[in-house]
């Protein structure tokens, strides 16, 4: 396990994100004026590794970043949203938790001095001439993880066709579609997306439900006993489309499967016809030894959310673990006025430990954090994972449509949610000794 943090620790952790909330920035800029930063020698191999697959025609950012004259335009913007950390969308805070990520797409310290250093400097090229070849993409609707696995999807399924009209209020589409499954499959990746481009402009995201019969004990050692019913299966929004399991993790689908479709639409203005998403799968060879699954830790409290106008409010939920878990992941969901979330491990020994703190919480991108393998949390039975939330109502939240207006839950966006998707991988009890002794023997701190 990871170094614990006191409780003093902790409650000065937990204040730093009220201080937060109240600061308009947060700079990140170092002195570089020592040397001239450039697009061609510094800055563009960077927009490269961290922002050109989005800022590219036909893929889900704005406007494309992909050559000096596309970027010097935009360079304040990029400044502001660079040293706010908004963009690369990476909300995570740098140095609280575990920090080891299988999809880091933040930049590090002296990434974003440079691109900083750049922008006020005049934004100067250089010379093209050591600027780093221009990258080759894939067709922006082509599923992403392909190149990953290897192959094509498995399996693929695709929803019911949906007509929206081009002024209308948003819709919620549930459709229900047979996967045609007729044996026992475990999955090791899974992606959603919009089937073409006019799907894309008007869906808001997608989640997909795993409705099959079993008893839930399939994959899991004998020994772990825990809730089970439909699950999320995948979901699409901006910044997430898929997931590639570990090795020793899967999904189990059942024959006579189906998947139970929420997808949120939004109109643009134009009537768009026959609006789909569909559902990649990539199957194991061989059943795996572990199953993972796609748990919802609620921060609403038993009350549900209540916020007051005006105000920054703070939530939480609990939810113990009924035997030994790898922790895999930590994917915040909120509105517009969600502003920060924590996950907390209670130990059964009282010792407490943050595990992952998203202290910048952008409303329009849903990130799912994956920690690598040997970072991800193992946690004893009985740990309680606690999920705090803060939303803020007041009229400094540019993002608040209205902070005179008191605000519960709701699927809108101008209502709130505050929930915490994480994959958890149950273990039994000898397994998570040994995983533990092997963390410690190979330098891990107890």
């Amino acid at each position: 396990m990871k170094k614990m943090i006191s409780n003093s620790k902790l409650s000065k952790c937990l204040m730093l994100v009220v201080a937060a909330l109240a600061m308009p920035t947060l700079s990140f800029a170092q002195d570089d004026s020592q040397r001239e930063v450039t697009w061609s020698g510094d800055v563009a191999a960077i927009f490269q590794e961290k922002c050109m697959e989005c800022h590219r025609p036909d893929s889900i950012a704005p406007m494309p970043l992909l050559t000096y004259d596309q970027a010097k335009m935009f360079a304040p913007i990029i400044r502001y949203r660079v040293e706010n950390r908004v963009m690369p969308p990476w909300h995570v805070n740098p140095d609280v938790g575990v920090q080891n990520f299988t999809n880091d797409r933040g930049l590090s310290a002296e990434q974003r001095a440079t691109i900083l250093a750049w922008v006020d400097q005049g934004a100067l090229e250089g010379d093209p001439s050591t600027a780093p070849a221009p990258l080759v993409f894939e067709e922006a609707l082509e599923w992403r993880l392909e190149k990953d696995m290897g192959a094509a999807p498995d399996l693929v399924v695709a929803s019911e066709p949906y007509d929206l009209a081009a002024i209308t209020q948003d819709k919620w589409f549930r459709p229900n579609t047979p996967t045609g499954l007729t044996e026992e499959r475990w999955v090791k990746a899974i992606e959603i997306r919009p089937k073409n481009a006019e799907s894309r402009r008007v869906v808001h995201h997608s989640l997909a439900f795993l409705l099959q019969e079993e008893d839930g004990k399939a994959g899991l050692p004998e020994d772990v006993d825990v809730p089970f019913g439909p699950s999320l299966f995948m979901e699409w929004a901006v910044g997430k489309a898929g997931q590639i399991f570990r090795p020793d993790t899967g999904k189990l689908m059942m024959p006579g499967s189906s998947i139970n479709w929420e997808m949120h639409l939004h109109a643009n203005g134009e009537p768009v016809d026959d609006v789909q998403v569909e559902l990649g799968v990539w199957f194991h060879d061989e059943p795996p030894e572990h199953r993972t699954i796609l748990s919802m830790f609620d921060a609403q409290g038993p009350n549900s959310l209540d916020i007051p106008p005006g105000e920054i409010a703070v939530t939480q939920g609990t939810f113990v673990l009924s035997a030994p878990a790898r922790i895999e992941n930590f994917q915040p969901h909120m509105h517009m006025r969600g502003k920060a979330m924590s996950m907390e491990a209670i130990y059964p020994n009282g010792q407490r430990e943050i595990l992952s703190f998203v202290d910048n919480f952008q409303w329009n991108w849903q990130i799912n954090y994956v920690y690598e393998e040997d970072s991800a949390p193992i946690v004893p039975k009985g740990t309680m994972i606690v999920t705090r939330a803060w939303h803020d109502n007041t009229a400094s939240n540019p993002y608040n449509p209205d902070p005179e207006q008191w605000v519960g839950w709701g699927d809108r966006t101008v209502d709130e949610m505050a929930h915490n998707w994480v994959d958890v991988t149950y273990l039994g009890q000898e397994e998570y000794e040994a995983i533990v002794a092997e963390r410690s023997a190979a330098g891990g701190e107890d």
